[in-house]
């Protein structure tokens, strides 16, 4: 028959400069969140159609805009610093799904259609697509 052994007497305990450690770490994780990603907040919204830039807009006030694709009409929503695309006649509907883009360089793109929106905000966002 198997029986555990007591395992503490394995692992030593941690000293004084193992927690200074392990709080240096952790401080330095939040500062590294906290510096590298953050993202602007979004003051205008660039509308596209195809390969040309339908409209750019500022994000102050609430509108809704009708942009035509090649499959029919996509509604985009602005209200108030947020942007969404509320209606799409493509079929999976991914960027119906995408939500509210609230952030500078979020993207929702209809595909199908060819109409796509971008946040856009006093500073580029970079991502790892960006390198």
């Amino acid at each position: 028959m198997w029986r555990w052994k007591n395992f503490s007497n394995r692992f030593p305990q941690p000293l004084i400069g193992d927690w200074l450690v392990m709080l240096i770490s952790l401080g330095l994780v939040i500062w590294l969140f906290q510096t590298f990603w953050q993202s602007a907040s979004a003051t205008k919204l660039r509308i596209r159609s195809g390969n040309s830039i339908y409209a750019t807009l500022s994000l102050d006030q609430a509108r809704s805009i009708n942009v035509n694709g090649p499959l029919g009409v996509s509604r985009i929503v602005v209200d108030h610093g947020r942007a969404r695309v509320a209606s799409d006649p493509g079929a999976r509907q991914y960027c119906v799904k995408q939500g509210w883009l609230t952030h500078a360089g979020q993207v929702a793109m209809c595909l199908p259609n060819q109409v796509s929106i971008e946040l856009l905000g006093a500073e580029k966002a970079y991502d790892s697509l960006s390198y």
